[in-house]
């Protein structure tokens, strides 16, 4: 069982997921989701067909690797690789400070309020 158990006039109480749900009176806490933003264009980065046409505009080309779970880019003169899951449900901040860090000043990972 995860989540944060509250005491109060000496019963106990568990809420599963305190980001959602107020304890005490108290509002909840607002959820930050992280988020992979083009600069020039101000894009938050939704979809993998958002993002495949930015890579490929700056010399990124799709790795031609047989693997169903996983999506790879390459430049042609470079050691560089990005390695994203297939899935962009799947698509997780380290895979976006991936893309920044091989990409400054054209990508962010910024928060976002939900």
């Amino acid at each position: 069982m995860s989540g944060v158990w509250v005491f109060k006039n000496g019963v106990a109480r568990l809420i599963p997921n305190p980001l959602l749900e107020p304890i005490d009176g108290m509002e909840p806490h607002t959820i930050r989701r992280k988020v992979l933003v083009h600069l020039p264009s101000n894009q938050i980065i939704a979809s993998y067909s958002d993002l495949e046409p930015k890579l490929l505009a700056l010399g990124w080309e799709r790795y031609p690797y047989e693997e169903p779970d996983l999506i790879q880019y390459h430049k042609h003169y470079s050691v560089d690789l990005i390695s994203l899951p297939a899935d962009f449900s799947r698509f997780k901040t380290i895979h976006m400070f991936d893309i920044v860090v091989k990409n400054r000043s054209i990508f962010e990972v910024r928060d976002l309020l939900c």
